[in-house]
């Protein structure tokens, strides 16, 4: 039955809303703006699909109430009866004034030399409420250590408002709890446990509580001196990566509205830069397909025809370092599961300080090889101790979509008025696979444009119109998909080294299973422990981020459902305009294999340099 609407007065205007409304939800039905610091549209009831508790922290959301004595706080008041609401008076103004004040007399450092100078929402709200005196003060030292250089996820309590958001998002939106409040009242701070360092917390470097947080309380660590320095060094021959998710953003700090994509003015603008090679992570993102692939089909014969128990199944994606990290610290009975394929990002460094420096007489030790991704834990990823197979590190280093912006803009560089350029050779060659990795479901529906073309000969067209495989797409957290393979063909050359035939597979119905977000992440783990539907899956793709790699820790601020969604778009859009859109279609990958893995997929040598070695991974 549902529930009968109550009319409420807010401003003047009327409006009908649902009974349990907050007043801040009401309010902006009718587009009328209350400010906020602790509420965000990603941390509310609507978006985690549960109820949740309005935070009512900042107390920035103040209104007015007929008949209540007080001043209430928008986000935690619920609609229950006909209300007559007002957003702003003069007690509310002043009122807001003094909670900024307040706030700033806390708030240590120089706003000026703040990385969020400019895309503040403490600064935005005191420049609107005209908070430009030190009412109550202003600390003239920090109140706080400040936090260490080393670490991926920089905290500086001396910026912190207590919004709660790190929290909320770290623990409801991630089900991580790296971070928790200590203390009660003013005396409230948010510390890792026992305080320790982010780096020896339990934090998965994610970057998702950076995207909630309103101040420069929360940043990555900067790498853009160092990469600076490196393209300065005439000795030196620096090479940049783009993966897709940081194209379909960065014009967002240009002004650009979200999903403009700027892929190709940007290879122009990191030339300008000063970079010697632009190459595309497509390339590699194709060759973790083939690799990956490879190693699927080596799992389902050695469990469906060799009845071999000790192939992990499902076997887990393994491209995404916050959800590497995730499974080592929450999971790790289940690491024999992952796929032992470095992510693209790791493929494309040991490739280019091995065939691309042979190929070309290059020095690996004087060539610098950085990317731009759209991930905070990828700079966790690329100093792991085992991502150095080619005697040299992988990556040396990585920047986040924020730190690239900045370094075009620091060189007088208009990015969306450049002209288009494309990526250099032999790393240049796009495909719409490589592209969509960029998205939850892209990884997926990449693997399977691949493995169902080479099992069954057939186009995958056949299957799914215009090779679009639309059960794998979507927000929605939790996902599964099936596929039968109703005929087989023969087996491709270049993977013939793995098994005789396909016969095997003939009448074999795939399962595959998609989350994005930790928190998504343990209901499929509790689901494979207790034996439920995912447990029968043979591939499941894990995305740490919420929406993917679009919704990166490392993309620009703020984000948030729409904004991913308009990213998204981008990115699929990009995937259809492209000619080539498999995989295994990609010449420069087939060129590699000739020339380079001759063996083919998952044989020693790729092994050596493609995948990781650990003690705990099989």
């Amino acid at each position: 039955m549902t529930a009968e609407l109550i009319t409420i007065t807010i401003d003047g205007t009327a409006l009908k809303v649902v009974p349990g409304t907050t007043v801040l939800d009401a309010a902006r039905k009718v587009n009328i703006d209350i400010p906020t610091l602790c509420h965000h549209a990603d941390l509310c009831s609507a978006a985690l699909g549960k109820k949740v508790p309005a935070p009512s922290n900042c107390r920035m959301c103040l209104v007015e109430v007929e008949g209540q004595r007080a001043l209430q706080a928008s986000c935690a008041t619920e609609i229950n009866g006909p209300m007559n609401i007002k957003t702003s008076s003069p007690a509310i103004r002043h009122a807001r004034q003094d909670i900024l004040a307040l706030m700033m007399s806390e708030h240590y450092g120089d706003c000026a030399a703040c990385r969020r100078n400019g895309n503040c929402e403490l600064q935005q709200l005191c420049a609107e409420y005209g908070v430009d005196t030190a009412l109550f003060g202003r600390p003239e030292a920090p109140l706080y250590a400040m936090p260490d250089e080393d670490n991926i996820i920089q905290r500086d309590m001396n910026k912190c408002v207590i919004c709660r958001r790190c929290l909320r998002t770290c623990e409801l939106y991630q089900g991580v709890v790296a971070l928790s409040p200590e203390g009660r009242g003013e005396h409230t701070d948010i510390a890792t446990f026992m305080d320790r360092e982010m780096m020896e917390a339990w934090c998965i470097n994610c970057g998702q509580c950076i995207n909630r947080c309103p101040t420069g309380a929360l940043t990555e660590r900067d790498d853009t001196a160092a990469v600076w320095a490196a393209i300065e060094d005439p000795d030196k021959l620096v090479v940049i990566q783009t993966a897709p998710a940081p194209r379909a953003a960065i014009g967002e700090c240009f002004g650009c509205e979200p999903g403009t994509p700027l892929t190709f003015e940007m290879n122009t603008a990191l030339k300008k830069i000063g970079f010697d090679k632009v190459f595309d992570t497509n390339f590699s993102a194709d060759l973790t397909i083939f690799e990956e692939g490879a190693e699927l089909l080596g799992r389902l014969y050695k469990a469906v025809v060799l009845k071999d128990n000790s192939a992990a199944l499902p076997q887990f994606t393994s491209c995404s370092p916050g959800w590497i990290k995730f499974i080592e610290h929450f999971y790790p009975e289940y690491l024999p599961n992952l796929s032992s394929a470095k992510s693209p990002q790791q493929m494309m460094g040991a490739v280019v300080k091995t065939y691309f420096a042979e190929k070309n007489g290059w020095d690996p030790s004087k060539i610098v090889s950085v990317s731009l991704m759209p991930c905070t834990a990828k700079k966790f990823e690329a100093a792991r101790p085992e991502m150095d197979a080619s005697g040299h590190r992988d990556i040396d280093y990585v920047l986040t979509t924020r730190e690239l912006a900045r370094m075009i803009k620091q060189a007088g560089i208009d990015l969306p008025k450049l002209e288009k350029s494309d990526f250099d050779n032999p790393f240049g060659t796009p495909t719409g696979s490589g592209v969509i990795f960029g998205a939850t479901g892209g990884v997926m529906e990449a693997a399977l444009r691949t493995v169902l073309e080479v099992v069954t000969g057939e186009k995958i067209e056949t299957l799914f119109d215009k090779a679009d495989i639309l059960p794998v797409r979507g927000f929605e957290g939790v996902r599964m998909a099936q596929v039968t393979i109703g005929k087989v063909g023969p087996v491709p050359a270049i993977f013939s080294h793995l098994v005789p035939d396909f016969e095997w597979l003939k009448g074999v119905t795939v399962k595959v299973g998609l989350a994005h977000g930790t928190a998504n992440a343990i209901r499929v783990m509790q689901d494979i422990k207790e034996g439920g539907p995912l447990s029968q899956c043979h591939f499941i793709e894990f995305m740490a981020c919420p929406g993917g790699c679009l919704g990166g820790g490392g993309q620009p601020i703020p984000t948030n459902l729409e904004i991913r969604t308009a990213r998204a778009k981008a990115i699929y859009g990009e995937d259809a305009a492209y000619k080539v859109r498999k995989s295994h279609e990609n010449e420069d990958v087939l060129r590699i294999y000739r020339e380079f893995f001759k063996e083919g997929p998952c044989s020693h040598k790729s092994h050596e340099l493609l995948h990781t070695h650990y003690k705990e991974r099989v």
